[in-house]
C-alpha cells in the first residue's frame, strides 16, 4: 500500500480535529432570538472558537464574557474574551467568574442566556464556595491531579468547592431562559459532568467529594473539610425551578471525530475499527491491552485483517508515585505512546498517534506524539532508555529527542484524546 504512515496519521487526527470545531458544528444549534437581551457566557477551552460562532451566526444584538485558557482566545466584536489558567486556576478566573455572575444579575424572563461550554471549563470557571480561598481550592486540585483521579472524580469535588458550578449558573440566571451548547470530553458525554456541569442539574453530593478526597489520601485545609460538611456545599437538584426554562444541547462529541476519522480511512481505501470512545485507566496500563491488539492484528488478522487502524478515545490518567527521582515532562498521551512502543517491542508494520485534541498534552507545548517500528532502536541508538523514561514520566523528553513530537498549537475545541494504531 502506498501511504507514508506519519504523514496519514496526522491527517487522521486533523480529521477528528476538524470534526469538533464549532466553526462547523455550532450554528445549526442556536435557539431563535429573544423578545428581551442576548447574552453569551461560557467556558472551556473551545469557550472562544464557540462565542466566535454564535457572532458569525447570530440575527440580532448579543453581548457578553467567556473565558479560555491562555493562548486560547480570538478577537470577538461584541463578546469578550478572558483567557485564564487550567488546569490549575487562577486569579483571572475567579475575577471572570465573577464578572459573569454579575452580567446575569438583572437578566428576566424575555432575556436568553447562551451558555457555551467546553472541556477546561470547571479550572477556568473558578469561584470557590464558602470560605474557601483560591489558594487552598489550587492545592487541592494540584493534588487531586497527581492522585491519578479521573474526570469525574475531579469534576465530582470541583462542583462542591464552586460557587458557580454544578447547577449554581444556571440558579443565578434564572428567570431568564438558559441554553447550554456543549462540547463533550469526557466518557458517556454526561452533561453534568463536562465542565463540572454549571447550569444542569447535579446527581452528587458533598459526600462524594468527601470520599474521592478519602480514597486518594488528599491532605485537605479545615476550610475546606468544614465546607463540604455543611449543607451550603450541596448542589440543584432536578427539581429545582430554574431548570424548568433551561435546555442543553451536545453540539460536538468524541464519538463523532472518530467516526470522521473513521470516514477518512474509508476515503483512503483502508479498513478501521473503533474501539471506544470512552477508554479509561492509567496510560501506561491502557497501552498494554492495545499492544497486545495489535499484535493480534498483525499476527492473525484478528479482530480485523489488516491493513487496517484500531481507533478509540477517551481519557486516561498518569498517576506520579512518590520517588526519589524527580519526575519528567510529559502529557498521558506520551505516557501512553512510550508505553505501547515498550509492548510492542520493535514489531513491524505497526505505527501509531495519540493526541489529545485540544493540541495540549497534559500542560505541555505538544498535542501528543507517534511512534513506528524503529522507535526503541532509534532511540537506543542515542543512549536513550525508553524504560528508565517511562519510570520517570519523561515521555516528552524522550520524543522531542527523536523529533517525534506533534505540536499543532490550541485548536479551540476538545472532544478528548484521540489514539489511531496503523497495522500495515
Amino acid at each position: 500500500m502506498d501511504l507514508e504512515p506519519r504523514e496519514f496519521l496526522l491527517e487522521l487526527f486533523g480529521a477528528a480535529v476538524s470534526a469538533a470545531d464549532p466553526l462547523k458544528c455550532l450554528a445549526e444549534y442556536l435557539p431563535p432570538p429573544p423578545k428581551g437581551r442576548t447574552l453569551v457566557i461560557g467556558a472551556g477551552k473551545a469557550a472562544a472558537s464557540m462565542a466566535k460562532a454564535v457572532e458569525d451566526h447570530w440575527q440580532g444584538p448579543l453581548e457578553g464574557l467567556v473565558i479560555t485558557r491562555y493562548e486560547h482566545g480570538l478577537p470577538l466584536k461584541h463578546i469578550r474574551v478572558v483567557e485564564a489558567g487550567h488546569p490549575v486556576p487562577d486569579q483571572e478566573g475567579a475575577q471572570a467568574a465573577d464578572e459573569i455572575l454579575q452580567l446575569l444579575e438583572d437578566v428576566g424572563p424575555d432575556d436568553l442566556v447562551l451558555c457555551l461550554i467546553s472541556g477546561g471549563g470547571s479550572s477556568l470557571l473558578a469561584k470557590p464556595g464558602g470560605d474557601i480561598t483560591l489558594a487552598e481550592k489550587k492545592a487541592v486540585t494540584k493534588a487531586l491531579l497527581a492522585s491519578g483521579a479521573d474526570i469525574t472524580e475531579m469534576n465530582t469535588l470541583r462542583k462542591h468547592l464552586s460557587a458557580i458550578k454544578g447547577g449554581r449558573l444556571a440558579l443565578a440566571a434564572h428567570p431568564a431562559k438558559v441554553v447550554t451548547l456543549a462540547i463533550s470530553d469526557v466518557p458517556g458525554d454526561e452533561m453534568a459532568v463536562i465542565a463540572s456541569g454549571p447550569t444542569v442539574p447535579d446527581s452528587t453530593t458533598s459526600a462524594d467529594a468527601l470520599a474521592v478526597l478519602k480514597k486518594y489520601e488528599i491532605d485537605i485545609p479545615s476550610s475546606v473539610s468544614t465546607y463540604l460538611e455543611s449543607e451550603a456545599s450541596e448542589t440543584a437538584g432536578a427539581s429545582h425551578e430554574a431548570f424548568e426554562n433551561s435546555k442543553a444541547h451536545m453540539i460536538s462529541t468524541p464519538q463523532a471525530s472518530l467516526e470522521a476519522a473513521a470516514a477518512y480511512c474509508h476515503e483512503k481505501g483502508i479498513s478501521s475499527l473503533i474501539l471506544s470512545d470512552r477508554i479509561e485507566g492509567e496510560a501506561s496500563e491502557v497501552a498494554k491491552v492495545l499492544a497486545a491488539m495489535a499484535l493480534q492484528v498483525n499476527a492473525q488478522d484478528q479482530p480485523i485483517p489488516k491493513p487496517c487502524v484500531l481507533i478509540s478515545g477517551g481519557e486516561t490518567t498518569v498517576t506520579v508515585r512518590d520517588s526519589a527521582t524527580k519526575p519528567g515532562r510529559g502529557g498521558r498521551n506520551c505516557e501512553y505512546l512510550l508505553s505501547l512502543a515498550l509492548n510492542l517491542n520493535g514489531a513491524a508494520n505497526i505505527h501509531a498517534l495519540a493526541c489529545d485534541t485540544d493540541g495540549i498534552d497534559g500542560t505541555e507545548d505538544n498535542a501528543g506524539a507517534v511512534i513506528g517500528p524503529d522507535t526503541l532502536e532509534r532511540s537506543g541508538e542515542m543512549g536513550i532508555s525508553a524504560t528508565d523514561f517511562l519510570a520517570r514520566h519523561d515521555s516528552y523528553t524522550y520524543f522531542d529527542r527523536l523529533g517525534d513530537l506533534v505540536k499543532t498549537g490550541p485548536t479551540r475545541t476538545n472532544v478528548n484524546d484521540f489514539r489511531a494504531i496503523l497495522i500495515l
